[in-house]
């Protein structure tokens, strides 16, 4: 072989090897512009709260500021889908919860799966939901909303944030339990939900604890039951559900981190340092504690923890939805 042919393969081969190279370099230098964090519901809802509590943490980590986009609409798939798209570099990552990532995964037919086509980061946080009422509705406790609900079938109004939600779960539940019947009222999201209940436009719903306390503390809204074995610290005097009188109804409502899949094994270690730090910052746990937020056991802070974790609640509950027949409207 000529010297010159020699050069010219020694050229070719290395020109062929320059994307990957710099694809690795890339990784390598991770970030090193902004990272775009995308909650899948509008602004003013728990997951948009601590979404924007992470994103602000991970900016001390990695360097680079952490926007968050809220991208609203069908059950949190349509800001999931935006990130199963997106380019597997770590500048697109989703915050989002298991409304999303369990219960809309299950319901709609989506053109991706929610197991698959993510690479998880890290479980963050993991809080009950309560049954809430308006002002406006007489009940006091559980007992006496069964009550007033069978005296006004189909008159009141139940919020939830799209089929198959935790709220409109919590909703078929528990009418199949008290053999009361009542309307349910779709919404983009939990703070449009909460703000109606406040208002007083709808009279029920399921809603997220910890985003929603400060309007029970505020005398705003009425807590009737949590949706736990235990009564929460935060909240001791509201009664369990058990306690209230619908046993077995337990909706915890967890958050996590993702981002596309292949996206480079490095890109989400650093991810998840981020994350990992966040949870041990002093501040960000007394943030936490305030919301009445807990914090997953370590092991469950890695990518492995939830992947089984999200794995298992999809298992868990699919059975159930399909005995229900929850279905897209």
């Amino acid at each position: 072989m000529s010297s010159s042919r020699r050069r010219f393969l020694h050229f070719a081969a290395g020109a062929a090897a320059l994307p990957a190279a710099s694809r690795v370099a890339r990784a390598q230098a991770y970030p090193s512009r902004p990272i775009t964090m995308i909650v899948p519901y509008p602004p003013g809802g728990p997951t948009d709260t601590l979404g924007r509590i992470f994103a602000e943490r991970m900016r001390a980590t990695l360097g680079q500021p952490v926007i968050v986009e809220n991208v609203g609409g069908a059950a949190g798939t349509i800001g999931v889908a935006r990130v199963v798209r997106a380019a597997p570099d770590g500048y697109t990552i989703n915050f989002s919860n298991v409304a999303s990532h369990v219960f809309s995964a299950i319901v709609y037919k989506l053109q991706y799966d929610m197991l698959n086509d993510l690479e998880p980061a890290a479980l963050l946080t993991i809080s009950p939901l309560w049954l809430v009422a308006s002002h406006d509705v007489p009940a006091q406790n559980l007992r006496e909303l069964i009550t007033w609900l069978k005296g006004n079938a189909d008159k009141a109004t139940w919020g939830i944030v799209g089929p198959g939600s935790p709220a409109h779960l919590c909703g078929v539940y528990f009418q199949s339990h008290t053999g009361t019947h009542f309307q349910f009222v779709p919404y983009r999201g939990a703070g449009p939900t909460m703000q109606d209940l406040v208002a007083g436009q709808i009279d029920l719903s399921c809603l997220e604890a910890s985003a929603t306390r400060p309007n029970v503390v505020g005398g705003k809204i009425k807590a009737l039951a949590l949706l736990a074995q235990r009564r929460w610290p935060a909240a001791p005097d509201v009664p369990t559900i058990d306690e209230a009188g619908v046993p077995g109804l337990y909706l915890p409502f967890w958050h996590g981190l993702w981002a596309p899949k292949g996206t480079p094994a490095n890109v989400m270690t650093k991810l998840n340092g981020a994350m990992v730090e966040a949870l041990a910052d002093p501040a960000v746990r007394e943030h936490l504690t305030e919301l009445g937020v807990e914090i997953p056991p370590r092991e469950q802070q890695t990518p492995e923890g939830l992947r089984a974790f999200h794995r298992a609640e999809i298992e868990k509950w699919r059975p159930i939805i399909d005995a229900a027949n929850i279905k897209p409207e």
